[in-house]
């Protein structure tokens, strides 16, 4: 029976990164259909970038189940889950690749089933890059939310671009904006720059935005300046990082006033004054809850950086600019367009910008309303990429996932119905070191004497 009738509803989500976990808990919770309460359970797609404990619970995110799968695994579960009590709602929160892959699982896993769950998916945050194939690789998900008004629009156009069906796409927000609205300066006035795994990627330009943190603590020692850091040594999230700041500081002489932090990004925006990025995320949080921020130009505007996507923003400035004072001020209508603090009013708990943030979500849960009520009826997942449409692509992407050119598993896929054994575990954790330890200290250290 749909969720609307029984006023509960049995959501999954598959993630493969602690970000795209948080993404895709927060998406199931945010367009569910009012009133519904929410069973919710996890599943990490066992991977380079599967989250450890203390990731997860930086996140903040629960569920009533979580467990690590490999895509195979996963949709052994669906299998049976099917044939008893089916979920209601399925987030895939993946790279693109992942989503295809899924998609045509799914879809052989659904062959001749009376009911399915309704499949969304989406972007974890701004899409400054590959945005035709990452949306191609996200087509045949019954909803592929668009986190503003301007992606629903270059969504839909892709889509039609190539004779896609563009439906899917809908327009709603990124589900982990709100918190308390900026007040004032606080005591000590406090400058946060928010890290990412792999913006800049060489060592001279981080090496130089940590030189010009140090530089603005020293020019300000009555400030509190904080570098919060996306992950620890050895652990990965949505994006690698070969180079994390921490190593590099090891070898610095940091001023008193300036600390490395971990933890909630949120619980670290309640204490910023002035929120300081390459192109973060985190970006788009403090502007909805109207923490002044600052987009770096001081490596460029481009596109390999992803800074360009704040053109129109307002916020483009330099580190001189910061150190001599400036803050900036966001544009209106550049906030409007991308779904923060939208109609233009603080946002926070009981304010106006609050209860327009929230309805940004009622056209994907009209939409999963309607679909859960047509449950039996739903077609089958059309993905645009077939073994038709891209002979020489998908079945790549496939196999990557132990899926053959139909979706089906490929003979030797990893077994599926029963839990690993110890000694199975135990490799698989080593594998999973070794390749971090490769990615953050051998692969530097081969690409600096291939510069010789």
């Amino acid at each position: 029976m749909a969720a609307s009738a029984t006023n509960s509803l049995r959501a999954a989500v598959l993630a493969d990164s602690d970000t795209r976990w948080k993404w895709g808990a927060l998406t199931a919770q945010r367009v569910a259909p009012a009133g519904a309460a929410v069973r919710l359970d996890g599943y990490l797609l066992r991977g380079r970038a599967t989250p450890t404990p203390r990731q997860l619970t930086e996140v903040g995110v629960r569920a009533d189940s979580l467990r690590e799968v490999s895509a195979a695994e996963f949709l052994h579960g669906l299998r049976q889950d099917t044939a008893a009590e089916p979920y209601d709602l399925l987030v895939l929160a993946l790279v693109g690749g992942g989503v295809q892959a899924v998609l045509h699982g799914l879809r052989h896993t659904w062959q001749g089933a009376a009911r399915r769950p309704v499949v969304v998916t989406g972007y974890v945050g701004v899409v400054y890059e590959k945005l035709t194939d990452g949306l191609l690789l996200r087509h045949g998900a019954d909803l592929v939310l668009a986190n503003s008004r301007q992606d629903a629009e270059r969504f839909r156009a892709v889509y039609e671009g190539v004779g896609a069906d563009a439906a899917a796409v809908t327009e709603a927000a990124l589900p982990f904006l709100g918190g308390a609205p900026y007040t004032g300066a606080h005591d000590p006035y406090t400058v946060v720059f928010a890290a990412q795994p792999s913006v800049p990627e060489s060592r001279r330009d981080r090496a130089y935005l940590l030189e010009r943190l140090i530089r603005h603590a020293r020019l300000h020692p009555g400030r509190e300046v904080l570098l919060k850091l996306r992950s620890k040594p050895g652990e990965h999230t949505t994006h690698i990082e070969e180079l994390p700041y921490q190593k590099l500081a090891r070898r610095l002489t940091l001023p008193p006033n300036l600390r490395l932090v971990h933890g909630h990004m949120g619980e670290v925006l309640d204490r910023t004054d002035l929120l300081v990025t390459v192109s973060s995320t985190a970006a788009l949080e403090a502007l909805h809850r109207r923490v002044p921020t600052a987009v770096l130009t001081d490596l460029g505007v481009r596109e390999a950086l992803g800074n360009h996507h704040f053109t129109g923003s307002g916020c483009l400035a330099s580190w001189d600019r910061l150190d001599a004072g400036y803050r900036p001020v966001p544009e209106e209508d550049w906030l409007a367009r991308q779904g923060v603090a939208p109609g233009g009013a603080p946002a926070g708990p009981g304010t106006p910008g609050e209860d327009a943030y929230a309805t940004a979500f009622d056209e994907a849960r009209e939409k999963i309303a309607g679909l859960l009520g047509e449950r039996g009826a739903l077609p089958p997942l059309a993905p645009y990429y077939t073994p038709t449409t891209a002979p020489g692509y998908l079945p790549g992407l496939l196999a990557r996932h132990h899926l053959g050119p139909d979706g089906a598993p490929l003979p030797g896929a990893p077994a599926a119905g029963r839990e690993p054994g110890a000694v199975r575990r135990t490799l698989r954790r080593a594998a999973r070191g070794a390749y971090r330890h490769g990615v953050q200290r051998v692969a530097p250290v081969i690409r600096r004497m291939g510069e010789l």
